[in-house]
């Protein structure tokens, strides 16, 4: 067999490098900074947008009656003595616990009582439970004005007028926006764990109080922070159901709403909305405070609802 010389084969050649190649390579990562840079930038005017009413508010509370409409963000002066007025004034402890105790009522009502539905209707195989989920999400469909006056009618006959429980009792019948969102989150935990929990002989409040719930909090603590914010603004039902009461019993939307009254223009006058503002400020403030401590369980209940349907 006939051999080949090693010295007759010609060496690789490395490849010549150009001085252009360095800036092609280089490119991809400058074109991807100026994309971060941009994207930051989006971020940031987005995040003004949404912070400006909130430093409106703030601003507006500390300044003098002529300057609250005037749109400055640098209040001359700053009259920090507007928020002590407020509070010697206006029963504004009274209103933030009324609202406080309302919503922590209702929230964990509707919150219990939806993952209880929602799980029955996640676990169990029973003939038309889609139809009946689909009549549960129907409700969905009624505006609130139509069922205003029959709710307004049974708690009357109930006796309930002017006390909290029409704006907390409802809530132990569940929900059918949060049956949903539990739901979607209870198919998407694996039914094996379940089968054997069952096997080692545990009932079904078992199954839902040790395996369901613990691995459902952040959609669980989801419905809690939507609840709580909309009992905290709920202004239609404290209009319907406690604005027979005393100025003390008001919660907060109603107390606001009283505010807006008392410091209303006199004649010839401009109104001391620098109170008002500086009341809304105050009880606004539990809601941030709320959802600064609950954003981590947000995020992942957003992130994680809804992996099977």
């Amino acid at each position: 067999m006939a051999t080949v010389d090693p010295g007759l084969v010609a060496p690789a050649v490395p490849p010549v490098r150009t001085s252009q190649e360095p800036a092609r390579r280089r490119a991809p990562g400058a074109r991807s900074r100026v994309g971060r840079a941009v994207v930051w930038v989006c971020l940031l005017l987005i995040t003004a947008l949404f912070l400006y009413p909130l430093v409106w508010l703030v601003t507006a509370s500390l300044k003098t009656r002529g300057q609250v409409f005037d749109n400055s963000l640098l209040p001359s002066p700053v009259m920090w003595e507007n928020w002590l007025t407020v509070w010697e004034e206006l029963p504004l402890l009274n209103w933030l616990w009324t609202s406080f105790a309302i919503a922590v009522l209702a929230s964990v009502a509707v919150a219990v009582s939806s993952s209880v539905v929602a799980f029955g209707f996640a676990y169990f195989r029973f003939p038309g439970r889609g139809a009946l989920f689909g009549l549960v999400l129907a409700t969905m469909m009624l505006p609130g004005a139509v069922t205003m006056i029959p709710v307004y009618l049974i708690w009357k006959e109930l006796g309930f007028l002017g006390t909290w429980v029409p704006l907390w009792g409802a809530n132990l019948f569940g929900s059918a926006f949060y049956i949903f969102l539990q739901r979607q989150f209870f198919l998407g935990l694996p039914r094996e764990l379940f089968e054997a929990a069952r096997i080692d002989g545990a009932g079904y409040v078992s199954l839902f109080t040790r395996i369901a719930m613990p691995l459902a909090i952040p959609s669980f603590v989801i419905v809690l922070l939507f609840e709580f914010q909309a009992s905290w603004n709920n202004l239609q039902g404290s209009l319907i159901y406690l604005n027979a009461g005393s100025v003390e019993s008001f919660n907060a939307p109603l107390g606001i709403a009283y505010a807006m009254t008392k410091y209303s223009p006199t004649a010839g006058g401009h109104g001391d909305y620098q109170y008002v503002m500086a009341a809304s400020l105050i009880v606004t403030l539990p809601m941030l405070i709320l959802f600064a401590f609950g954003q981590r369980y947000f995020i992942e209940g957003i992130a994680t609802t809804g992996r099977k349907g």
